[in-house]
């Protein structure tokens, strides 16, 4: 195994280990894991961008299909109000599709804390769901 690998190998498990403690988490087989939280998926990767910097990428997927022709605006304003991650509308055929994501260097970080910071994203993902679409 590659130095690369190992380093983002290791950065999954422990987050794994992190949001285990929340919610029940799937490996794929590249590694990345995949759970849902109130509703929204959610998957997280590891990559090493260069030599030395291991960063955790985390994606989730606010809401899809959304035939409010108001949503860019709605998530404009979502986003001005300060929050862990980038928020994102996308034009579909079916509507608007909206994700979370946030990308930080995580090595040196333990369970506790990860899994801390993690939630905050999750959580903000899943309240900005509940404001576009409401309750499931």
């Amino acid at each position: 195994m590659s130095r690369e690998a190992a380093t983002t190998a290791g950065l999954l498990i422990i987050a794994r280990e992190a949001m285990e403690q929340f919610v029940d988490v799937h490996v794929d087989d590249d590694g990345a894991l995949s759970f849902r939280h109130a509703g929204v998926p959610c998957a997280i990767q590891g990559v090493e961008l260069v030599e030395g910097l291991a960063v955790l990428s985390l994606t989730c997927v606010v809401a899809w299909d959304l035939e409010d022709t108001d949503t860019p605006r709605r998530v404009a304003e979502r986003a001005g109000q300060g929050l862990f991650g980038t928020l994102g509308a996308v034009a579909t055929e079916q509507g608007w599709d909206v994700t979370l994501r946030y990308a930080f260097p995580a090595e040196g970080l333990a369970v506790g804390p990860l899994g801390t910071l993690l939630m905050l994203v999750v959580s903000t993902a899943a309240q900005v769901r509940t404001d576009l679409v409401g309750t499931d």
